[in-house]
């Protein structure tokens, strides 16, 4: 995609099984995401955890993310993607993912 830079989408690998579930679905619809399933995030109390990070970029933490959000975590990472600093700026667009944000971390 013009325009925009790669970017990390880490999924937890040892959320229940559901990571790596979460983690094929997520890739198989944004191609140009880098979607890595990881070990343990420690957020076990609200699994899956997602985090969305590129170079120069804020980065992004969410817990409580389910298989069934795959589509809105795609869409997280099209918009994180167009976001020149990783801000993005109107999360509607993310559903229930949005009320799963934990945190914004600077870039």
């Amino acid at each position: 995609m013009p325009g925009t830079m790669r970017h990390v989408i880490s999924i937890c690998g040892d959320c229940e099984g559901d990571g790596a579930a979460l983690a094929a679905a997520v890739a198989a619809r944004d191609p140009g995401a880098e979607v890595r399933v990881v070990p343990c995030m420690n957020l076990c109390s609200r699994p899956v955890t997602v985090a969305a990070r590129a170079e120069g970029k804020a980065a992004y933490l969410f817990g409580g993310v389910t298989p069934d959000e795959a589509e809105a975590v795609a869409t997280f990472a099209r918009m994180y993607a167009q976001a020149p600093d990783g801000v993005i700026a109107d999360a509607r667009p993310l559903g229930r993912l949005r009320l799963c944000l934990i945190g914004r971390i600077p870039a």
